[in-house]
């Protein structure tokens, strides 16, 4: 048995040992990307990096053995700068969309590939549960939307874009056509009491997050009806007022209660700091008397914490037109998701940061060499005419067909995917070493279960030694030399005949989503 510490923790392992595993012996963890478990190693990838504590040398610790006496740090300024660019390293020629740039263009970030893969299938309901996840108005703002995402849709550099906001809209009408609408789950009674100012887009959304995580939301409206500036300013020909009302409906039938015609003073204020556990200001304007609030006015604006929308008084928040004015519906709406994550945030007691950023992957613009590699899992045609006019909107076959446009730009493993996951750890950035000349796109789609992305691989070389160990009769190979070396099929041959047994395994394995499977 040898003895050596890590981190001052004295630990004991067997002979042959790595530094890795006698680190995870002792509880401590170290990231990891081209290591699997149970086959032969070497280093590639090099963010598993500790420290001698004597001599300050640098040492891989997936490949480097534990020796006796050693005494090791895994964790300090120059480790972490050292994992740090060795991340940006892969990242500098890695080239994928960890999100499709429609999600990230849709300031609600709704998962639109995810819909468009189901409305494709004339999976309606599935598609709606996806769409009601991110917006609480969806109906509203399938006709009144700007549609960022369609901006930033890749489908628009090869002939047009999705027509994603027509698209949603037919989720929310198929809804509210139904006899039993459907309804999002709502948590158990969390015992919270919130108030909401204003029945506008803004606080209406906040409502809606708010109450399905528990809280008792009320939502106090000085006017006559519910609806806000979308009430007063866009045509009825543009948006029917049923619609608006029919969604107001269900923000009802989830627990929230709408008072109208009640203005909130001064003293109504004072009297909700009391009786309300938090506070969200969504009433659209500054109001005259609301400097004596006690929250922070900047000219027209409420003062708030850019990320959290929290004033300056703990328990009080805002959203919407108050703290900036805004034409986009979206951006509003999206708020109040934003706003309720953060007032779930003060009610647990915990910090109030708002919602976490994610990294992001992203290459930028399709090559027209590229578009044919994205073809292959959409259709060839332009977008769909409405054969019904504005007004109807898709029939559910036109549906399936525009929704089948969708090019599926989201990475398949963008939740588990361990670069995406240490780059956000380690502060990453993507552009610290620029490719000129970035990859190309190519998509080997010659497989029932999985899809491989050459462009996304780091070249770690588990699936090799995967596909090795199982004794597949090609599996897969390092082909060419240095900086032109690639992960592929031996002798030309087809994905399909690389993998035939372990493709669960040897997709799961994969660190990037270079080798994933097909997504539902």
């Amino acid at each position: 048995m040898i003895r050596l510490k890590i981190d001052k923790i004295e630990v004991q392992v067997e002979k042959g040992t790595t530094v890795l595993g006698a680190a995870r012996k002792a509880g401590i963890e170290i990231p990891v990307m081209c290591y699997y478990e149970g086959v032969e190693h070497f280093s590639s990838c090099m963010i598993c990096m500790v420290k001698e504590r004597d001599t300050a040398r640098l040492i891989p610790a997936c490949s480097v053995k534990a020796a006796p006496g050693m005494d090791l740090i895994t964790t300090d300024k120059e480790i972490l700068e050292a994992r740090q660019t060795a991340l940006e390293l892969l990242l500098s020629e890695h080239v994928g969309d960890c999100e499709a740039p429609c999600r990230i263009a849709c300031p609600a970030h709704m998962d639109i590939p995810r819909m468009n893969r189901l409305l494709a299938k004339g999976e309606f309901e599935k598609a709606l549960q996806v769409v009601k996840k991110a917006i609480a108005l969806p109906a509203v703002l399938g006709r009144i939307c700007t549609a960022p995402c369609e901006g930033a849709c890749h489908r628009k550099s090869i002939d047009e874009p999705v027509a994603i906001c027509l698209l949603k809209r037919f989720a929310a009408d198929y809804n509210l056509k139904k006899i039993d609408s459907y309804l999002p789950p709502v948590e158990r009674d969390s015992g919270f009491k919130v108030a909401i100012i204003g029945a506008g887009a803004a606080g209406l959304s906040a409502a809606y997050f708010l109450q399905q995580q528990g809280h008792h939301c009320t939502i106090f409206e000085k006017e006559k009806l519910p609806g806000g500036e979308i009430r007063e300013n866009v045509p009825e020909e543009q948006l029917p007022w049923k619609i608006y009302d029919q969604e107001i409906e269900l923000i009802r039938l989830l627990g929230v209660l709408i008072q109208t015609e009640t203005l909130i003073d001064e003293t109504a204020f004072t009297r909700m700091l009391i009786d309300f556990d938090a506070i969200v200001i969504a009433c659209g304007n500054v109001e005259n008397d609301m400097t004596q609030w006690g929250v922070e006015i900047s000219g027209k604006k409420v003062n708030v914490d850019k990320k959290s929308f929290q004033t300056n008084i703990d328990k009080v928040f805002a959203i919407g037109n108050v703290i900036n004015p805004t034409k986009l519906a979206i951006r509003v709406v999206a708020q109040g998701k934003e706003v309720a994550f953060s007032v779930q945030q003060f009610l647990k007691g915990e910090k109030v940061t708002g919602e976490p950023e994610i990294f992001n992957s992203r290459f930028g613009k399709l090559f027209p060499a590229e578009f044919g590699e994205y073809l292959k899992e959409s259709v060839p045609y332009k977008q769909i005419q409405l054969s019904q006019g504005i007004s109807e909107g898709f029939t559910p076959e036109e549906v399936k067909q525009e929704a089948a446009r969708c090019l599926h730009c989201d990475c398949r493993d963008a939740v588990d995917c361990k670069l995406r996951k240490y780059a956000e750890e380690y502060n990453a950035s993507q552009k610290r070493f620029p490719n000129v000349d970035r990859k190309k796109i190519r998509k080997i789609i010659q497989h029932d279960q999985v899809i491989y992305e050459p462009a996304k691989c780091i070249k770690c070389g588990i699936c090799v030694r995967l596909t090795r160990r199982h004794q597949e009769k090609f599996g897969f190979t390092f082909i060419g030399r240095g900086f032109d070396v690639e992960i592929g099929v031996p002798f030309n041959e087809e994905l399909k005949y690389a993998l035939t047994d372990k493709v669960n395994e040897v997709a799961k394995a994969c660190p990037t989503g270079a080798i994933s499977l097909k997504l539902i």
